[in-house]
């Protein structure tokens, strides 16, 4: 195997032509130095420096390794520097999951963005489930923006904001002029959403401990179409009071509290440790974060103003 810490010593007996400077240059003594062009000599099969009187002169070998030298070490000295990334010359497909909800109401504001900085990059969006965070490693996902209590080890992640279920359903519902019980809420006619990852389960779990279910009236992959059933069916939704606050605001719905105490949820956006020192990835978590977290904050402070008014 070549011994590649030759080449600094290598690189100044070029340079220099003198073991004295070389020695001192390197802060090693003389007679280490001569010991040093030894090894040198044998490993490039050749006399690399002749001594004529008092100074040394060049091989031809030699003279190529001047040339050539200097320019390889750089190279060998950047792979020890932090990567560095220029987002104009990025050329690379990131990978991002989350629900539908997120690529309705956030992804257009990250593209726009990364557009503009990266127009050479793109972007493939993916639905997110539950089941794959423990996962993260073995698929190609830079990013996850989900809910969690804890975070699987190997994983990197930055907490955005932290959010209450509530229910929504339209403001010509029955419930709309009553206040809410448990029984009045297992009875209603409830919406599921299956796709996008776990945002209700809690609210089973919490009613199964006290014997009671809800009555499920419909399963549907998409916040959009869960919303479109709303407003044409006496149903209901439970989900994130931001998401609830967002079509609120766009649509003839109301917000009511849960009647029964579930914890509030913690949103992260989370990503592999294999990505974590990576410059590029680093710039599109990045980019991604802020918007992500700004929307959740907004929504929230929205969502808490429309449920004190229903009390």
């Amino acid at each position: 195997m070549n011994n590649y810490k030759l080449l600094p010593a290598l690189n100044s007996i070029l340079q220099t032509r003198n073991l004295t400077e070389s020695a001192r240059d390197l802060n090693v003594t003389q007679s280490a130095m001569s010991k040093t062009l030894n090894q040198i000599r044998l490993a490039f099969h050749d006399k690399i420096v002749i001594r004529e009187g008092k100074q040394f002169v060049l091989t031809e070998r030699g003279e190529e390794l001047k040339r050539e030298l200097p320019a390889l070490i750089l190279q060998l000295d950047n792979l020890y520097l932090p990567n560095s990334m220029e987002p104009s010359s990025c050329q690379r497909k990131f990978t991002f999951a989350s629900s539908d909800y997120v690529a309705q109401a956030i992804l257009p504001s990250i593209t726009r963005n990364m557009e503009r900085e990266a127009p050479n990059a793109s972007i493939e969006y993916q639905l997110w489930q539950k089941d794959q965070l423990a996962e993260l490693a073995d698929t190609p996902l830079d990013l996850v923006s989900t809910m969690t209590k804890l975070i699987p080890e190997n994983l990197h992640g930055k907490m955005m904001a932290e959010d209450q279920l509530v229910t929504v359903f339209r403001s010509s519902h029955s419930l709309s002029s009553s206040d809410m019980s448990v029984s009045s809420y297992c009875n209603a006619r409830h919406i599921l959403i299956s796709g996008g990852g776990d945002k209700d389960s809690p609210v089973d779990t919490a009613l199964s401990s006290i014997g009671k279910q809800r009555n499920i009236f419909a399963k549907v992959p998409f916040f959009q179409s869960a919303i479109e059933l709303l407003l044409q069916t006496d149903t209901i939704l439970t989900t994130p009071l931001h998401i609830a606050a967002d079509f609120a605001q766009r649509y003839d719905l109301q917000i009511r509290a849960l009647p029964i105490t579930i914890e509030p949820q913690q949103y992260y956006l989370l990503w592999h440790a294999k990505h974590h020192h990576n410059s590029e990835h680093k710039w599109f978590r990045e980019l991604c974060y802020p918007w992500l977290k700004k929307h959740l904050e907004l929504t929230i402070r929205q969502g808490m103003k429309l449920l004190h008014a229903n009390k």
